[in-house]
């Protein structure tokens, strides 16, 4: 009998790919190599956190939290944005606790776009951001940034701004590049979405991952933008808890309870005794940690670009996130995929292909390399990387 391919597939499986991430983690893995290229971070766990998480299943909370998460976790997320940011939320109701930042932009993106929408994306790109698009039928316009620094062309940016335009993402400190925007980028940018009244959607799980004495800034805390932006976040990064899945939006009452419903729909609700482990490393994790996160970061960072200069590579220095995108166009391959593989057969470290991170073949000569890794398995990785003889 003759059968029809894909008979049973939605059209939408077309649309979505596998991440270049996990594929690289896979043929890591096969080679049993060093993986640098997705961004688990394998640092720590902080032991408060643990205790928390642990103490409420022995104390049998591991039932459903509201949909929006628990009471505690969104005053201890208010908590959090006015000790860092000096940024006033209403906890009750204008946060919504889900599942990791992934499953928070994706509740919010199903909320107040609607298929057609255009939404800016910069590039290079966080391939989750523009899968979300995709997934929703909204369509992506590219504006690039430009290296070394991924500086912006407002000019580009401006004309990409159609009366079809709904919405721009902003991923501050980015994945992949590390540039954090600058408060005379965001306040340019909120000029324009003021102007053309636009959401902006800001992607902010690196914030205390900035280098060389730069702040983060929330998009939400300039004037006026507040009304407009939905902050996306989560605590996988800062406490190392990646497979915990808990991330939240911040934003105005009105989108905030929406955003809910499809978080209900979706995901139901956090894992339970998952978040009051957070609750507990909001509350009680001293300042001194995040400060130390910042500086531990920033040294393993100019480890690996140093490795990465030395064997003529040419990183570009991020200035937050733990990513380093570098030109490794000094490899064979007639594209990235082809260079990362010739490295990773070579060295036994996997890095990611820069083209994951455009729409066109910009990246071809690009690899993402992730430092958040143990002091031991990074200077493994530093070691490796050396002995490439090219």
């Amino acid at each position: 009998m003759k059968s029809k391919k894909n008979t049973y597939l939605s059209k939408r499986y077309e649309w979505i790919i596998q991440s270049e991430i996990r594929n690289m983690t896979i043929e890591c893995d096969l080679r049993e190599g060093i993986n640098l290229s997705q961004g688990v971070c394998d640092t720590e766990v902080p032991q408060i956190i643990k205790n928390g998480a642990k103490e409420a299943i022995d104390h049998g909370f591991n039932y459903y939290t509201r949909y929006d998460g628990l009471d505690e976790l969104r005053c201890a997320i208010a908590h959090k944005q006015r000790k860092f940011f000096n940024m006033e939320v209403d906890p009750k109701n204008e946060i919504v606790v889900s599942a990791g930042s992934t499953g928070a932009l994706f509740c919010a993106c199903f909320a107040l776009l609607n298929p057609g929408d255009e939404v800016v994306l910069f590039e290079p790109y966080y391939g989750y951001h523009l899968n979300t698009l995709r997934l929703i039928e909204a369509i992506p316009k590219f504006v690039s940034t430009y290296p070394p620094d991924w500086t912006i062309d407002f000019g580009e940016l401006k004309k990409s701004i159609s009366p079809r335009t709904r919405a721009i993402i902003i991923n501050s400190p980015s994945n992949p590049s590390g540039k954090v925007f600058s408060l005379d980028e965001l306040k340019e940018i909120s000029d324009l979405a003021a102007e053309k009244d636009l959401i902006i959607f800001t992607d902010e799980i690196y914030e205390h991952f900035v280098y060389d004495g730069r702040k983060h800034i929330p998009m939400a805390t300039l004037p006026e933008m507040k009304e407009r932006t939905v902050t996306i976040s989560g605590l996988s990064k800062t406490f190392c808890i990646t497979g915990w899945r808990i991330g939240y939006t911040i934003c105005k009452k009105e989108w905030a309870e929406v955003i809910g419903y499809f978080n209900d729909l979706i995901y139901v609700c956090a894992p339970a005794p998952l978040q009051w482990g957070a609750v507990k490393g909001l509350l009680e994790i001293s300042p001194e940690y995040y400060e130390k996160i910042a500086k531990d970061f920033q040294e393993k960072r100019d480890k690996l670009c140093s490795v990465l200069e030395n064997i003529g590579f040419s990183p570009y220095i991020p200035q937050g996130a733990y990513y380093i995108l570098a030109d490794i166009s000094i490899l064979p391959g007639k594209s990235g995929k082809e260079k990362v593989m010739y490295l990773l057969d070579k060295t036994g470290v996997a890095c990611v292909p820069g083209e994951a991170f455009y729409h066109d073949d910009y990246g071809q000569n690009l690899a993402r390399f992730c430092f958040a890794k143990e002091d031991t398995v990074l200077d493994e990785a530093c070691e490796r990387l050396k002995r490439l003889k090219m």
